[in-house]
């Protein structure tokens, strides 16, 4: 169960990060107000600096590598630092109800060259924010961009988007990248990818979805709750499905309905 205010088990969360220390240096103020939300094996992850700007936007597949211990890998198939080949593994350990300590290794973006160095986070797991369907149920799922592969060798520019809602709370991250495909001498696709600034929107309910947050180019013109809210069936509940949104092809990574 990951969420305490349900008494039914549920596939998602919701988590903040209240610090993070790299080793061997002490522990710093939280410069950031992060916010994670992952459904059933799939996440985003926004970043936004207290004084202002992103610090870091990832989102792509959670993949739990063992439960004694916890351990998580994280792959980046968006990411405003352009770490795609990366998958970050994390092992967390639980402090206290809801408050998690995250050991790893993982760039350090503060740092020219971006050195790789031992890291301790500390996290703390949010209550689900009541949507639209009412107190104590509502619906979440993650849809990742319909990106047409091109069966040749060049470059070709990718709109990657992802959308995410856990009850109340919703994101969306968008990232224009180039991927470079070719062929090896086994003649299997390698395909390297370069991406530019990512544009963020998040949107909370209270009585209706308002947004709390707008980044980047394209962050106004990213889809909104207040034109999915009600599409949200169908070929929505089923994972592998495909669905339109604002005209754009999705593809449903992850869903999930408490009533």
């Amino acid at each position: 169960m990951a969420n305490p205010d349900l008494i039914v088990p549920t596939t998602c969360r919701l988590s903040t990060r209240l610090s993070i220390q790299w080793l061997p240096e002490p522990v710093g103020e939280e410069t950031t107000d992060t916010l994670v939300m992952s459904v059933n094996g799939w996440y985003l992850d926004l970043r936004m600096k207290k004084t202002g700007g992103m610090d870091w936007a990832i989102a792509g597949q959670r993949i739990v590598e063992s439960q004694h211990p916890v351990k998580v890998s994280f792959t980046h198939e968006l990411d405003s630092h352009n770490a795609f080949e990366s998958a970050d593994c994390g092992t967390f350990e639980p402090l206290s109800p809801g408050v998690d300590k995250e050991t790893g290794s993982m760039a350090n973006y503060d740092l020219p060259g971006a050195p790789e160095m031992e890291y301790v986070e500390i996290w703390k797991e949010l209550s689900f924010r009541e949507g639209p369907e009412g107190p104590l149920k509502g619906i979440s799922w993650v849809l990742e961009s319909d990106d047409e592969v091109v069966e040749e060798e060049g470059e070709v520019l990718v709109t990657k988007t992802f959308l995410g809602r856990i009850w109340g709370t919703y994101l969306a991250l968008q990232q224009t990248q180039l991927h470079r495909r070719q062929k090896d001498s086994s003649g299997n696709w390698i395909v390297s990818k370069s991406g530019h600034d990512v544009s963020a929107k998040r949107e909370e309910w209270a009585s209706g979805w308002s947004t709390t947050v707008v980044y980047g180019e394209a962050g106004e013109l990213l889809p909104s709750m207040t034109e999915i809210e009600g599409q949200e069936n169908g070929p929505w509940t089923v994972p592998g499905e495909k669905v339109t949104v604002e005209g754009k092809k999705y593809i449903v990574r992850a869903f999930e309905e408490i009533q």
